[in-house]
């Protein structure tokens, strides 16, 4: 049965946004949900909001994590991000033949310990990547392809990486260009292995 809301009438719409951000901020720090959507939902239920006050978007939400990770994370945050960067920094290198870019957390910044290291990869079919896997001996599971509007990946694999969960999502090659944009129509932040070495330099410093 969904919980009473409380102290409904006192809350605006934008003061409302606010605490489930924060709320959704702490459940992905400390509770380890990695879903962005699902941690807001979740949020929203635990304060008894109702869903008409409308949730953050996760680009606040994001911001609400980083506030959370600085005042209560401060000590170890930086140093988990920094080991997952170069775990991913490994991937991307072995990974090379598909063009792989890194995205999500570990490179925005917001990783912790519940992370996993995101990873797109660009192949004429994801049998090639599969057979690349199996070839070397890298143990993997399919993951259930996302559906929904826009195209959909050829495959996405779960990987454990030295102990790190790895979430390869393999893209036909001719989708490349168009993975500029996510489903906000906002530019997909993602980075080479240049990119991600020149983070790495600027985490030691």
């Amino acid at each position: 049965m969904p919980r009473k809301p409380r102290n409904v009438r006192s809350r605006t719409p934008e003061n409302a946004r606010l605490e489930i951000a924060h709320a959704a901020a702490r459940l992905i720090a400390e509770d380890g949900i990695t879903d962005y959507g699902m941690a807001k939902r979740k949020a929203a239920y635990q304060l008894g909001l109702p869903e008409h006050y409308g949730l953050p978007n996760n680009d606040e939400v994001g911001e609400a994590l980083r506030t959370y990770q600085a005042l209560y994370q401060d000590e170890d945050q930086p140093a988990q991000l920094h080991e997952l960067r170069s775990l991913a920094l490994e991937a991307l290198r072995y990974l090379a033949p598909f063009s792989p870019y890194l995205i999500g957390a570990v490179l925005d910044g917001t990783a912790g310990q519940h992370s996993e290291i995101e990873i797109e990869a660009f192949a004429e079919s994801a049998k090639e990547v599969e057979l690349f896997l199996l070839n070397r001996n890298i143990d993997f599971q399919h993951a259930r392809t996302p559906r929904g509007p826009g195209e959909a990946p050829e495959a996405v694999f779960e990987i454990d990486w030295q102990d790190a969960p790895l979430r390869l999502t393999v893209w036909h090659t001719l989708a490349e260009r168009n993975r500029a944009k996510n489903r906000n129509g906002k530019p997909t932040p993602r980075a080479r292995e240049a990119a991600l070495a020149a983070l790495l330099s600027q985490d030691s410093e």
